[in-house]
């Protein structure tokens, strides 16, 4: 299974994974939320322009002009979620980081006892 700190740094690699699923779905949903305003303006810019085409369909530019906003505000919504989700993994990937290397010492000074102990036994043992 390995030692605590072998598990540790597995955690740790997980959590750095995840922080970074969380950071690519914030990144995407503000993507969205761009396209979205940009969908928006653009209709809207069209519904004032002087073509005849939204002048004939005046209710049906104003259903995707408001379909388009409210995707904006979703998208936002999302995006601020996953923003709590980045944080929350951040703070989790460091609480694992700082685990991770207390265990890796941990270990490390307990080889050395060993170490120390078994060269004072073969000290000993060439004694007798």
């Amino acid at each position: 299974m390995g030692t605590r700190a072998q598990r540790l740094k597995r955690l740790v690699t997980l959590q750095e994974q995840i922080k970074a699923l969380h950071e690519t779905k914030h990144a995407t949903q503000l993507a969205q939320a761009a396209r979205a305003k940009q969908d928006a303006s653009e209709l809207l810019e069209a519904l004032n322009a002087a073509s005849p085409l939204p002048g004939l369909f005046p209710d049906v530019y104003n259903r995707h002009i408001g379909a388009a906003i409210d995707r904006e505000a979703k998208a936002i919504d999302r995006a601020e979620k996953e923003k709590e989700h980045v944080a929350t993994a951040t703070a989790r990937t460091k609480i694992a980081e700082r685990a991770w290397r207390e265990a890796f010492l941990q270990e490390e000074r307990e080889a050395a006892e060993k170490e120390q102990l078994e060269n004072v036994e073969r000290k000993l043992n060439q004694a007798k």
